[in-house]
């Protein structure tokens, strides 16, 4: 397992003399590229030396064991302190999802259920911008569909991190099982005969994507501008603001008339489109390997669920890694750290068996 250790060792090293040349830091765009490899070395090299010492000192114990029984003792408690660094090393050393630092476009959108489901699609909106308050990131409405009862149609909100964070902490790292279908089951406010309805809103997750990073040809794109409009249709703009952007080559159309002004439709529908774009790439490129994004269902099928949130038992149940806890209410308020984290373990958990096979 430790194979590579070594060699990622002089890796760590070599980058630690590049980040001391201040000649490097001279091109931006390479010193971020070596700090963020430096940032997801680090971990390994410290659990890797840890790992050592704790050997050396199991060696040490025993051999003093022999004549002082303090230190026969202390050997059961460094073996499994060794175990501990064992695991975590093999956890560290599970291939990495390239997009795990980058921030998020996420999308919610209403599906089957009428009003009730455009209720819901608020519900998880409220839900991810509080996760997003919780753990220090920034969030920005990019566009937003309202319904006539306050919920929403669909709605796109960009999710950045800080400036640094530690490895596995990023957006996408943490934020990629949430695409998918949401199923809940409660009373809907519209309902007057206090009947439970089922009914489903879909998250959509994509990793944003940088300038460099997707190629729009200026023949590539064909821009319409309208009118905006609100709940039931009426106008909320005397003025052309809203923008429709259609990628001839792929079909893909993003419409954006959340702010009053053109330009800044126009940008945030880019920012969406260009997200899109490589996420579609990436899964194209990665179609036979990749499993990171299989779980995210286009489709708003009440069928397809990832997870399913019933009121009346304040019950949040994630079904593809058998995650239940009774803390709906805790959940709906953006405490989602215990659900991710399972998500997080499972996928951990698929990856070491797969490297165990040897695939």
């Amino acid at each position: 397992m430790f194979e590579a250790v070594e060699e990622l060792i002089g890796e760590h090293a070599d980058l630690e003399k590049q980040l001391a040349d201040p000649a490097v830091h001279a091109d931006q765009a390479n010193a971020r590229k070596l700090n963020k490899r430096y940032a997801e070395l680090t971990p390994i090299v410290s659990a890797y030396r840890s790992w050592r010492q704790t050997g050396d000192d199991i060696g040490t114990a025993r051999e003093l064991g022999q004549d002082d029984p303090d230190f026969a003792a202390e050997v059961k408690e460094l073996e499994k302190e060794r175990e501990e660094l064992t695991e975590r090393l093999r956890l560290l050393l599970v291939p990495r999802d390239p997009n795990d630092d980058k921030d998020v476009i996420l999308e919610v959108k209403a599906g089957e259920g009428g009003e009730e489901s455009a209720l819901f699609a608020g519900d998880l909106l409220r839900m991810y911008l509080r996760y997003a308050e919780r753990v220090g990131w920034k969030t920005e409405i990019l566009d937003a569909n309202a319904s006539d009862l306050g919920g929403y149609k669909d709605v796109q909100v960009a999710v950045k991190a800080k400036a640094s964070h530690e490895p596995g902490q990023g957006v996408w790292a943490r934020l990629k099982y949430e695409g998918g279908v949401h199923r809940v089951q409660r009373v809907p406010a519209t309902e007057s005969q206090g009947r439970i309805h089922t009914s489903a809103a879909g998250v959509l997750v994509t990793p944003e994507a940088e300038d460099v990073e997707v190629e729009i040809g200026p023949n590539d794109l064909r821009i319409d501008v309208y009118r905006s409009s609100g709940p039931g249709g009426q106008s909320v703009n005397t003025t052309d603001s809203a923008v429709r952007i259609t990628h001839l080559p792929s079909g893909l159309v993003v419409s954006c008339q959340n702010e009053k002004s053109q330009l800044q439709n126009k940008e945030s529908a880019m920012r969406i489109l260009r997200s899109r774009l490589l996420a579609a790439a990436q899964e194209e490129a990665e179609r036979e390997a990749s499993d990171a994004r299989r779980s995210q269902v286009r489709t708003v099928d009440r069928s397809e669920r990832i997870r399913t949130y019933n009121f009346p038992e304040n019950r949040i149940s994630d079904h593809r890694v058998g995650f239940k806890a009774y803390n709906l209410d805790q959940v709906l308020d953006g405490d989602l750290d215990a659900m991710i984290q399972a998500c997080v373990d499972a996928d951990s958990a698929a990856k070491l068996a797969a490297a165990g096979d040897g695939h």
